[in-house]
């Protein structure tokens, strides 16, 4: 695993400090990587989404706009959240 050396400012130290004696996590080096994973996962959601708009107005461009009712495309983004774990 590779080491890193970071400066903190004095609210953020104390609150991973307080992570730490909480024993939520173990060290303040876990609560950075949680905080870098859940970030990176933010960002490939963001990018997911932003393909799916991309592919969507392709199509629009191509076909004409859909018809669908906001009601049968909630369905589908629940069948979608189902299926895959998110939208």
């Amino acid at each position: 695993m590779a080491r890193q050396s970071i400066s903190l400012t004095k609210p953020n130290d104390d609150w991973l400090k307080s992570l730490v004696e909480s024993e939520e996590y173990s060290s303040k080096s876990e609560v950075v990587n949680d905080l870098i994973r859940k970030e990176r996962n933010k960002h490939a959601e963001i990018e997911w989404l932003r393909n799916k708009l991309k592919k969507s107005e392709e199509r629009m461009a191509a076909e004409g706009p859909v018809e669908t009712t906001s009601n049968e495309l909630f369905e589908a983004i629940k069948i979608e959240v189902d299926k895959n774990g998110h939208v």
